[in-house]
């Protein structure tokens, strides 16, 4: 087994789509019609693992927005350039929340989303 993807819920799909891809430059692997949703996937490396957005369809999925993980960190982006990214995402819509950090594994710094769900960006030691 792998994990394949994994499930952000979003406020609006072409907002996220917009973020993900023209932002971060991720690769939208696909954007399906299917009547009362839309099967949308995206994901940094198209070979890799992706994420599934999606709006909402109940009022628990609603107050979930941006606390899908509870204040934890929930989404880990490894780096091969943190300065580049860094600024990358700060230009699509994210927030860092703390300057980077040198720990015993690399370069971190916490990030929120446009929606509030945390994320770490990591350029680990070579």
């Amino acid at each position: 087994m792998r994990l394949s993807l994994m499930t952000l819920l979003i406020p609006d799909y072409d907002s996220a789509i917009t973020f993900f891809v023209d932002g971060l430059g991720w690769h939208l692997l696909s954007d399906e019609d299917q009547g009362r949703k839309r099967w949308v996937t995206v994901a940094p490396d198209p070979d890799g693992p992706g994420l599934v957005l999606a709006q909402p369809t109940s009022t628990a999925q609603t107050r979930a927005l941006g606390q899908q993980t509870g204040e934890r960190v929930g989404f880990f982006l490894t780096s091969d350039n943190f300065a580049k990214d860094a600024a990358r995402i700060e230009a699509a819509g994210g927030h860092f929340i703390e300057p980077p950090r040198d720990e015993r594994y690399g370069s971190v710094a916490q990030w929120r989303d446009p929606w509030g769900n945390l994320w770490d960006l990591i350029e680990p030691r070579p």
